[in-house]
């Protein structure tokens, strides 16, 4: 059954409750590998409460939620995660309730060969108080779901990486059963689990799920830039270009002009690029 466009754009649900607790912050810093140093004090900010647990900012991907969009029509089985822009009004607590608005801000058709864009977007804001936590976009290709007649774009001009060598750069191993632990707390779909999905997929094993990539580059430049200071990260935005098997080293490189950090991180065992495009904001 085609995408109906009309659908599609009146999807979304106001005031849902994302609640999380300092286990879950503690989770998610741990499957993006941190703490797999018990000595290192500052990434054990991260992982223990003892002495003021910090927050991972892109936490935030996780627990924005878009599950109403699989009952949209489209083929779930071809739906690849195309970006991640997110921004934070103010640094994520260690836990918290939140409320959020979700919907969907565009749909592109870019033909029955190459699919359609679907934008998505996530409004959180603190039940407490009301004020915003955090605006989370997200862009998902429906490889399957292209010719459906809806508009004709291209979402976003992406962010220039500039032309220069990188100034700085930082090297993250990745574990074996990284997708395993990172879909506890994350992303549950069996590509990232089951060889025999991920065989149908294309892949020749399980794939790392994005999200968790997007995290790695994250704790990436708050180790190489930010000295774990999760608090100067204000914007965080990255594209996803090629998959991330789990046990890959992942390279990110970095261009740091004043406060605004570009970055591109690379597969080092394939020299291929991951994320590209990808912008971080710090606090001036």
């Amino acid at each position: 059954m085609p995408l109906d466009f009309t659908h599609l754009m009146s999807l979304g649900l106001t005031g849902e409750k994302l609640a999380y607790t300092s286990r879950d912050t503690m989770y998610h810093a741990l499957s993006v590998g941190m703490g797999s140093d018990p000595s290192h004090t500052r990434e054990l900010r991260y992982v223990y409460e003892g002495n003021g647990l910090k927050t991972l900012p892109t936490q935030a991907s996780t627990l924005a939620s878009f599950q109403w969009l699989d009952e949209c029509g489209w083929d779930a089985g071809r739906v690849l995660h195309g970006e991640e822009r997110l921004t934070l009004h103010r640094p994520l607590a260690h836990f918290g309730s939140l409320l959020a608005d979700t919907e969907v801000t565009a749909v592109y058709d870019r033909g029955s060969d190459k699919g359609a864009l679907v934008y998505v977007q996530c409004r959180a804001r603190s039940e407490s108080d009301g004020h915003p936590v955090f605006t989370l976009s997200r862009t998902l290709l429906a490889l399957g779901d292209g010719g459906f007649g809806g508009p004709e774009g291209s979402g976003p001009t992406p962010h220039l990486i500039p032309s220069r060598s990188a100034d700085l750069s930082c090297v993250l191993k990745t574990r074996q059963d990284q997708a395993l632990l990172f879909r506890l707390g994350g992303s549950s779909h069996p590509i990232h689990a089951d060889p025999a999905i991920a065989a149908r997929a294309g892949f020749s094993r399980p794939i790392l799920q994005s999200q968790c990539t997007f995290g790695i580059a994250c704790r990436a430049i708050l180790e190489t830039i930010c000295e774990y200071d999760h608090t100067l990260i204000q914007q965080f935005d990255a594209r996803f270009t090629a998959p991330v098997f789990p046990g890959d080293t992942i390279v990110t490189d970095m261009w740091q002009d004043a406060n605004i950090v570009s970055f591109q991180s690379k597969c080092l065992e394939r020299n291929e690029v991951v994320i590209d495009h990808g912008y971080c904001l710090l606090a001036a």
